[in-house]
C-alpha cells in the first residue's frame, strides 16, 4: 500500500510524543490507527523505524529520525500548498484566461474588465478568439478560466448563464437604398447580393432565417471575420445579416455602414459565458458576474440593434 499523507502525519505526532496513546488522544483516534500507521511506514521503507518499550512509549531509531524529520518537510510543504491554494481562489491576482467565440467581444469586453478589475489589480490577462467548438474544449480542458461562446451549440458539460438573446440585424453600405428604412424586411435582403460570416454554428444560422427558395440574388462573399464582413459591405460588395455590432460605423476601410433592424421576428443568437461554477476562483466569479451586469444594463454598450 503507498504511504499516505496521513500515515505520516500519526507517524510523526506519535515520535513527537514518543507515545502512542498521547499521539492518538491529540489526533483524536484511536491508538491501533496510530499503531497501524507506524507499522505502514515502517513496511515501505522495511526498516524498522521505532523500538516500542512497553512501560516507556516509543523511541525512534537513528532511521526513524531520519525519515521522521523526511516526513515533517513533506507535510510542511503539502500545507504550505493547500494554503496558497486557498490564497488562489480568494485573490484577484494571477492569471485570467479567456476564450471568446463572439466576433465583436473587443467592442464590450475591455469595458467589462475595466469594470471587475480595478486599475493596479495583480492579474494577467491571456484572451484568445477561438470558434465556439474550440472554446467549449478549451473550458472543458481547463485552458480556460471562462468562455465567451454562443449557446446554440452548448455541450451538456458545459455549466453556462446566458448574456444576451441577440437579435440578427442587416448590415448595409453608408448611402444603400435601404439604409433611411427603419427598418428591413427578408424580403428586401433576399434581393441583395450577401457577405456572408462564414463561422462555425454562424453560417448555417444565417443561411436558416431565409425561406427557401427566396433568395433572388446569389452570396456575394464569405468572410470568417465580423470585420471583414463589414469592410466588403463598406466597399459595397453587398448587404450582410449579423447578431451583435461594434461602437462604430466605420470599418478598417474606413468606409461608414449603416445597422437596420429586421422587420419579422426572427431567432436570436444567444452569447453566453460558460465557467465551473462548482468551485471558481474568486476572480473567475468576479469576472462572471461583471459580464452579467453589463448585459444587464440597457445602452449602446449592449451591443445590439434594437
Amino acid at each position: 500500500m503507498p504511504l499516505t499523507l496521513k500515515a505520516m502525519s500519526y507517524f510523526t505526532t506519535a515520535l513527537r510524543h514518543g507515545n502512542i496513546a498521547k499521539a492518538a488522544g491529540e489526533l483524536n483516534i484511536a491508538a491501533s490507527a496510530v499503531s497501524a500507521a507506524i507499522d505502514q511506514v515502517e513496511a515501505e521503507f522495511d526498516l524498522t523505524l521505532v523500538t516500542r518499550h512497553r512501560a516507556r512509549g516509543i523511541q525512534a531509531t537513528a532511521s526513524g529520525r531520519d525519515v521522521a524529520r523526511k516526513c515533517e518537510r513533506l507535510l510542511e510543504e503539502y500545507r504550505a500548498l493547500l494554503a496558497q491554494g486557498a490564497d488562489l481562489k480568494q485573490t484577484l491576482g494571477g492569471t485570467l484566461r479567456i476564450g471568446y467565440y463572439a466576433p465583436i467581444a473587443p467592442a464590450f469586453l475591455p469595458h467589462i474588465l475595466d469594470a471587475c478589475l480595478p486599475a493596479g489589480s495583480d492579474v494577467t490577462l491571456v484572451l484568445e478568439e477561438c470558434d465556439n467548438d474550440q472554446a467549449q474544449d478549451g473550458l472543458i480542458s481547463g485552458k480556460y478560466d471562462a468562455i465567451l461562446f454562443v449557446a446554440e451549440d452548448v455541450r451538456p458539460e458545459i455549466a453556462y448563464d446566458t448574456l444576451i438573446a441577440a437579435r440578427p440585424y442587416c448590415l448595409l453600405p453608408a448611402g444603400h437604398r435601404l439604409a433611411d428604412e427603419a427598418h428591413v424586411t427578408m424580403a428586401q435582403i433576399a434581393q441583395e447580393p450577401l457577405v456572408v460570416l462564414n463561422r462555425p454554428v454562424a453560417a448555417a444560422y444565417y443561411e436558416g432565417l431565409f425561406q427557401p427558395g427566396t433568395r433572388a440574388a446569389p452570396v456575394a462573399a464569405y468572410a470568417n471575420s465580423t470585420e471583414m464582413v463589414r469592410s466588403l459591405v463598406a466597399a459595397g460588395r453587398g448587404c450582410a445579416i449579423l447578431n451583435m455590432r461594434p461602437l462604430t460605423r466605420q470599418s478598417y476601410t474606413g468606409g461608414q455602414v449603416v445597422e437596420r433592424p429586421i422587420a419579422e421576428a426572427l431567432p436570436p443568437l444567444t452569447l453566453a459565458i460558460g465557467y465551473d461554477k462548482t468551485a471558481p476562483r474568486r476572480i473567475v466569479q468576479v469576472f462572471a458576474d461583471a459580464c452579467r451586469t453589463h448585459f444587464a444594463k440597457d445602452g449602446p454598450l449592449k451591443c445590439i440593434v434594437t
